[in-house]
């Protein structure tokens, strides 16, 4: 298997509405990621990209073929791929595994979102179908009903106060507000760096025991990764991203994990193959971009990661052991919840995330010091899918 890096990457800011059209949208982080790999559009073997709504939110279906023939990479193979938030993850991951074969020498892969140009009632009815469609989202379980009902299996399972745990979930909104309002591409750039505690836990209720800023946002936007074979990387960048470990895994309904849950299962089988994968262990990852659609998304996905022990993540966040500068820096692009979440570009935005923290290229207040190995965690629907990618420095 040959070794595979990351050699250019793009993104659009993370917005609300907006009227571009997803085409257009893919095409601007496109070309930024190709341009900066010192690439023209023909060089491009192929075309990955994730996108899970595109044909209710502007009724654009096989949007992928349109896409490559707008930045210019005419006639390659372009595929869609669906995973529900984890959409471009997967895109990335079957990127890489094309390079790796030897097949392609140089890729595109990527992802695409205008959920926030739906309005929050089609967004909140489309994305309910990543949900079961016989027994969850018929019975009302929206992803907010989700994961409020996984804080309370959560504080029940760790016996934890539920007040003392919303203390702890808004922790994790404060430190992702404050990376995310230093970062010029994130959705809430220049806002809520300063919220208080007493805000967050007193903002209005969306479902019991979560408020307003315990969720993430709908929103616009792409983002795009070039990724190249070690030979041709050599020639292209003096500072690749080496892609040394991925894993997926998926799982199915929530009522058929229930006796796992809090936990995540397919968190911790995906995870455990990039770390395989890559040889690493979760003490060698000083940076991860992890899936904070809600707050307490990030206490399970932390600990499913194998970061901190399962109930502690909250206590983490209150020393600032997940903060830079703690034993592991998490979401410094400000996270879904700040950075934002347009759902098929979400993992390419990560990847985004990963390789200019290792390339040094961050606004300073939010770069993780001589950061040289990090971690991508993107999870679709609720745990039905999720995938695991680790980078490197290659310098």
């Amino acid at each position: 298997m040959k070794k595979v890096a990351v050699v250019g990457v793009g993104e659009t800011k993370f917005t609300g509405p907006q009227f571009k059209t997803e085409v257009e949208l893919f095409a601007e982080a496109a070309t930024e990621a190709i341009t900066e790999s010192n690439l023209k559009p023909q060089d491009i073997k192929a075309l990955f990209i994730g996108n899970a709504l595109g044909d209710f939110d502007e009724g654009q279906g096989m949007v992928q073929a349109y896409a490559a023939e707008n930045i210019g990479c005419l006639y390659v193979p372009a595929n869609r791929y669906e995973g529900a938030c984890a959409s471009a993850s997967i895109a990335i991951r079957d990127a890489f595994m094309w390079v790796a074969s030897g097949y392609y020498d140089i890729v595109l892969a990527g992802g695409i979102e205008r959920a926030a140009t739906m309005g929050t009632g089609l967004a909140t009815r489309t994305f309910a179908m990543f949900s079961d469609a016989r027994y969850e989202y018929p019975a009302g379980v929206t992803f907010p009903a989700v994961f409020a009902m996984l804080t309370h299996l959560y504080a029940d399972n760790y016996k934890i106060p539920l007040q003392k745990l919303r203390e702890q979930m808004a922790r994790v909104t404060m430190q992702s507000y404050r990376h995310g309002a230093i970062n010029p591409k994130g959705q809430f750039y220049g806002k809520n760096a300063d919220i208080s505690l007493e805000k967050v836990l007193n903002s209005f209720v969306v479902c019991s025991p979560l408020t307003l800023h315990d969720c993430c946002p709908f929103s616009d936007g792409a983002a795009a990764v070039v990724l190249a074979s070690e030979r041709v990387a050599k020639k292209l960048t003096d500072k690749p991203v080496y892609l040394t470990g991925v894993g997926q895994a998926s799982c199915g309904p929530l009522g058929n994990q229930k006796e796992y849950l809090p936990r995540i299962r397919a968190r911790e089988i995906s995870s455990r193959q990039a770390y395989k994968m890559a040889g690493k262990e979760p003490q060698d990852i000083d940076l991860c971009e992890l899936h904070d659609c809600f707050s307490i998304a990030s206490l399970i996905a932390a600990e499913g990661l194998g970061f901190f022990e399962y109930g502690k993540a909250g206590e983490a966040w209150e020393k600032g052991e997940a903060d830079i500068g703690g034993k592991v820096a998490i979401n410094p692009s400000g996270g879904l919840k700040s950075k934002g979440h347009p759902i098929g570009a979400t993992g390419a935005g990560q990847v985004y995330e990963i390789t200019r923290q290792l390339r040094g290229e961050v606004e300073p207040g939010r770069q993780v010091p001589d950061a040289r190995t990090g971690m991508t965690d993107t999870l679709g629907g609720d745990g039905g899918t999720l995938v695991n990618m680790i980078f490197e420095r290659g310098w």
